[in-house]
């Protein structure tokens, strides 16, 4: 097979603390080809499906990137972090012993729909040609615009102990840690992103994926003609 007849599609289940970019350039190294990318950025505190194409099937990556996103995860309601997940320290800590069940579902229930949504200052956006996250390690502020989404699904599958554990879907361009932002202001007492998993993308599910490093020895068995 010829290098430019090549085309691959590789569901990974991303672990915890890895950059999609890291994820990439594993694969990358492993097929020692240089055409390869990833479908939807997941942060490094979150785990779960990342689509990474390779050669020809590069092209697919703006119709992947499009289809609806599913994440399960957890919010801590009575605290805020300046990153709106454990990326950052939590300060403003207050009591939320008073917020019920009900509560935190008409909460979740006005954030369900087509909504305006304030993306994080920690994010790739890029605001000016410049990536936000970098002006936000510095300490500098950029405006950051309201954007429309999706959000067809926003389950409370668990409450306990201030933490609400969800299942969201969502369109492109959701961000989940604005979510547990938005779900703190409503609440009145604050909320973060503790812990989070994408579970799907259109119709690719998490349980179809592989796990990284041992995808990554399966790649560099296969016979260099392959490629």
């Amino acid at each position: 097979m010829q290098p430019n007849t090549y085309g691959e599609v590789f569901l990974i289940n991303k672990p915890l603390e890895w950059t999609s970019f890291d994820v990439v350039k594993k694969v990358r190294n492993a097929l020692r080809i240089k055409k390869v990318g990833h479908a939807g950025t997941l942060d490094p505190l979150a785990s779960g499906l990342l689509i990474v194409c390779a050669g020809k099937m590069t092209k697919q990556i703006e119709t992947f990137m499009g289809q609806e996103k599913e994440y399960t995860g957890t919010f801590v309601i009575g605290g805020t972090t300046e990153s709106f997940d454990l990326e950052k320290p939590i300060i403003n800590s207050q009591d939320a012993s008073h917020i019920t069940l009900d509560q935190v579902i008409s909460a979740a229930a006005k954030l369900t729909g087509d909504i305006l949504q304030v993306p994080p200052m920690h994010s790739a956006i890029k605001v000016d040609g410049k990536r936000v996250y970098e002006a936000a390690r510095a300490g500098k502020e950029v405006k950051m615009e309201a954007r429309p989404v999706r959000v067809r699904e926003f389950e409370i599958t668990r409450f306990e102990n201030n933490e609400v554990d969800f299942r969201i879907s969502c369109s492109k361009g959701t961000y989940i840690r604005s979510l547990a932002r938005d779900l703190g202001e409503i609440l009145e007492v604050g909320a973060y992103l503790k812990a989070l998993c994408r579970t799907r993308i259109g119709e690719f599910k998490l349980s179809e994926a592989k796990e990284l490093l041992p995808l990554v020895e399966e790649i560099k068995a296969r016979p260099n003609e392959n490629l």
